[in-house]
C-alpha cells in the first residue's frame, strides 16, 4: 500500500479499499492488479466518486453492489488503454503475408481495439492489400471499455498521434480538420466503414461475433490476466479460430506454457494447436 497517509487524501482510502477494488475488478473483467496499483486505483475511482457526490469509498463500494449499470463506468475507469497506429509493425506486414496466402480469409478480429488506432492500422493493411476499400473481409474492433470504444467509433485524433502513419497513408486515410477541429485529422469515412465496433467483456461466455475467425489481434492483453484465466481465454478464442488461423499477440506475452492450445508460427504469433481424433495433441 503506498506510504502517502489517508489524511494527506481527499477521501479515506485503507488497504482494504483497494484490496476490495481489484477483488471486483477481477472478478467482473478477469484483470488482475499488481500491489502497486493502489495509487491508480485511487485517482481513477476518486472521479467517479465526486461525479456521484457520495461521500468515499465504502460509499461508492456499497453503490457498485447496488447499481449494475455502476459495473462498465468501473471497469472504464479501471482499465488501461495504451496503444498506437502501426504499433509492433512487423505485424501488419505479417497480415499482409497471411493474406496473399489465404485468399479465402474472410474475417478479422481486433480484440481490444481501444481508441481505435490498432484497428484502423488493420483497416489500412487490408484497404491496401485490396487495393480497395470494398473488400470481402469483416473487421469487428472490441474492447471491454465503452468509453474508448465510442472514441474509436469516432475516429478523430490529434494529428500528433499519426507520428507513425507515413505520409502517404496520412494523404489516402485521413481528412485534416479545420475549424474547431484544426489540429485534428478524422479517418476517411471509407475506412470507417470497413469497421464493425462492438463492446465485448473476455470472460463472457459467449461473444457477440460471428464464426470462424481467420486472424486474431489480441495484443498485451493477456498480460493483464493471470495464468487460469489466459487458458480459459486462449481456448475460447481458438474455437473461434480457423484451422488455419492466426492469432497476433503482444512483444511482452509468450504462450510457451500452452502447448496444447496454441503453436508459435512466427515472432509473437501463433496458430491453434492440431489434434488428433482421440483429441491428443500432434507432434
Amino acid at each position: 500500500m503506498s506510504k502517502l497517509k489517508s489524511m494527506e487524501r481527499e477521501f479515506n482510502y485503507t488497504p482494504a479499499h483497494f484490496n476490495h477494488a481489484r477483488t471486483t475488478l477481477y472478478r467482473l473483467a478477469g484483470i488482475k492488479l499488481a500491489d502497486s496499483k493502489d495509487a491508480l486505483v485511487y485517482s481513477r475511482l476518486v472521479r467517479r466518486i465526486r461525479q456521484l457526490k457520495l461521500a468515499g469509498f465504502s460509499e461508492y463500494f456499497t453503490y457498485l453492489a447496488e447499481c449494475e449499470s455502476e459495473h462498465q463506468e468501473f471497469i472504464n475507469a479501471l482499465t488501461t488503454n495504451q496503444t498506437a497506429f502501426f504499433r509492433e509493425h512487423h505485424h501488419f506486414d505479417i497480415l499482409k503475408q497471411y493474406l496473399q496466402t489465404h485468399p479465402q480469409t474472410r474475417r478479422i478480429w481486433c480484440a481490444a481495439s481501444s481508441t481505435g488506432e490498432e484497428p484502423y492500422s488493420i483497416a489500412m493493411s487490408v484497404a491496401e492489400h485490396f487495393g480497395t476499400f470494398q473488400t470481402p473481409i469483416e473487421i469487428i474492433a472490441s474492447d471491454i471499455d465503452s468509453v474508448v470504444l465510442s472514441k474509436a467509433e469516432k475516429g478523430i485524433y490529434p494529428i500528433d498521434r499519426l507520428s507513425a502513419v507515413s505520409d502517404i497513408r496520412k494523404k489516402h486515410f485521413f481528412h485534416r480538420g479545420i475549424g474547431a477541429q484544426q489540429g485534428n485529422v478524422r479517418v476517411i469515412p471509407e475506412l470507417r466503414q470497413m469497421l464493425q465496433f462492438t463492446r465485448i467483456n473476455l470472460l463472457d461466455q459467449s461473444w457477440p461475433i460471428s464464426t470462424p475467425v481467420d486472424v486474431i489481434f489480441c495484443r498485451n492483453v493477456m498480460i493483464y490476466f493471470d495464468r487460469v484465466t489466459q487458458e480459459v481465454i486462449l481456448k475460447h478464442m481458438m474455437s473461434t479460430l480457423t484451422s488455419t488461423g492466426l492469432y497476433i499477440a503482444g512483444h511482452s506475452e509468450n504462450f510457451a506454457m500452452f502447448p496444447d492450445i496454441v503453436t508459435p508460427c512466427g515472432r509473437t504469433t501463433y496458430k491453434p494447436t492440431k489434434r488428433n481424433a482421440s483429441g491428443k495433441t500432434k507432434s
